[in-house]
């Protein structure tokens, strides 16, 4: 098996993509305004992350499954993500994404990307809707954080040879904790806490840092 030398880990909804997710399916349950708002108090870290996706997701009670090919087509990979991508892999890393969002639009994502490392929410459905439950764990920041970890342990590779990408505060600790962590157009909170800041929205400036700068230096890319 070929050495793994590194790992990347990256959040989905407003880093991998342009969108939230959620976002797009509540506009499909007439309840957008409803729950971006909750997004948005979660995001900036004034809202406990599992505690405002149960609200959020109760609201997406009744949604027809029948809806997640339409929320694809209005989604956008964010610029630079394939070249990263492919970069990293040539170097030898493994690739994965971990997010407060759901399988159910991220796996195909991660399939188009050729990405098969995914940690995600999963929606629970009955006769083809959703209840309005999550099943299983929820994916919270230390869930982030774990994962990053569990996923470095898998393939044998140092902390210190972690990227984590993430632009809510719920990706604080897994930023904190890898051995680069990058606010990628983010939040204030998580722009002052983040020791690499990216606020041009192009993947292929993560590979600038990586070239370009050591890890024990803060850096800006505007």
């Amino acid at each position: 098996m070929k050495k793994v030398s590194g790992l990347l880990v990256m959040d989905v909804d407003g880093t991998l993509i342009r969108q939230e997710g959620i976002n797009l399916l509540a506009q499909a349950a007439d309840m957008g305004e409803k729950v971006a708002e909750i997004t948005a108090g979660a995001m900036n870290g004034d809202l406990d992350f599992a505690t405002s996706l149960h609200a959020r997701v109760e609201l997406l009670k009744g949604l027809e499954t029948s809806v997640f090919p339409k929320i694809l087509e209005q989604i956008d990979i964010t610029r630079g993500a394939g070249d990263l991508i492919t970069e990293l892999r040539l170097r030898g890393y493994k690739i994965g994404l971990v997010s407060g969002g759901f399988h159910e639009v991220i796996d195909p994502i991660a399939q188009s990307l050729g990405i098969d490392l995914v940690q995600a929410n999963r929606l629970e459905v009955a006769d083809g809707r959703l209840t309005g439950k999550v099943l299983g764990e929820v994916v919270t920041p230390e869930k982030k954080k774990e994962t990053l970890l569990t996923w470095a342990r898998d393939y044998h590779v140092q902390t210190s040879q972690t990227i984590a990408i993430g632009d809510g505060a719920n990706d604080l600790p897994m930023i904190k904790t890898a051995g680069m962590g990058i606010a990628f157009m983010a939040k204030p909170i998580v722009s002052r806490l983040a020791s690499y800041r990216i606020e041009t929205r192009d993947l292929r400036l993560v590979l600038e840092i990586l070239d370009k700068h050591g890890k024990d230096t803060r850096c800006i890319f505007y």
